[in-house]
């Protein structure tokens, strides 16, 4: 290993530094298919990412058997032990969950620091080939009525646009802040927008959003990662049941436990009513 190795932090997968090619990275993303490829395509020797409570269908950890595709050693922090979108966090003070095949050549284990297991994928050479193909990072529009509120579903909240604008969102990205710190990923004074829950984790950090969006008038939910699947936003409308809500979502009738799409229904109804 050469002694110019290094271990590189990030709040997301794609916001990594570019300067983290050829070395290893602890992303504060989940370690879904579309996080683990933006990670890869870096030309990395490793890279840790958040389990977001691991979740329906394993979602929150799918990519790992992805980068093993490519021989790319991959694991993943508890999300109980430290905050999912803060890459600094988890480097700190994150407990590793889950590791892949690839990762488990150089040593990386279950149990292990996120330090510890960043430091033994330095002995790993780089991977730098094309990353396959991925499903998902897709856009729908769920319901466009006329004279009703316009429900569209994004499996990322960076794909939110200016026209999105007086809509019901639902994204499969989770609530939390990164790095714990406001920033402006919702820019849209969107009508309602609806998360994953990424597992709460420790400190709540997985739905730190959403009482900010209350400072905005925006009606705001995150769905119990257990009900529905992280990063697959037509999975949390069909199936998300609401584990948190901000305080505009609760004075418009919702609660833990209910469904995010019988929630939207009544938003739909009571903007009508309010003509």
């Amino acid at each position: 290993m050469s002694p110019a190795v290094r271990i590189y932090t990030a709040s997301s997968s794609a916001t990594a530094p570019a300067e983290c090619a050829g070395h290893v990275l602890i992303s504060g993303s989940y370690a879904g298919e579309y996080n683990v490829f933006h990670a890869g395509k870096r030309g990395i020797r490793g890279v840790v990412l958040n389990d977001a409570g691991v979740g329906r269908d394993g979602a929150g950890i799918r990519g790992l058997a992805y980068l093993d595709r490519v021989g790319l050693p991959g694991a993943t922090a508890d999300a109980n032990t430290c905050h999912i979108g803060d890459g600094e966090h988890m480097h700190a003070v994150g407990i590793i969950s889950h590791v892949n095949e690839s990762a488990r050549r150089y040593g990386c284990a279950v149990g292990q620091s996120v330090k510890e297991c960043a430091e033994r994928m330095m002995a790993a050479p780089i991977i730098d080939v094309p990353m396959p193909p991925i499903r998902g990072g897709g856009r729908y529009v769920l319901r466009e009525v006329p004279g009703e509120l316009r429900v569209i579903a994004l499996d990322a909240a960076p794909m939110l646009e200016s026209s999105d604008a007086g809509s019901i969102v639902v994204t499969g990205s989770h609530a939390a802040l990164f790095r714990g710190k406001p920033d402006g990923l919702i820019q849209p004074d969107v009508y309602a927008i609806f998360f994953s829950d990424a597992g709460v984790g420790l400190d709540d950090a997985g739905v730190t959003r959403l009482p900010l969006l209350d400072e905005r008038r925006i009606v705001a939910g995150a769905a119990s990662a257990q009900s529905a699947a992280i990063g697959d936003a037509r999975s949390i409308y069909a199936d998300g049941i609401l584990s948190r809500v901000n305080a505009m979502a609760a004075a418009a009738g919702a609660t833990p436990g209910m469904r995010i799409r019988e929630f939207i229904e009544v938003l739909i109804a009571r903007a009508k009513g309010a003509g």
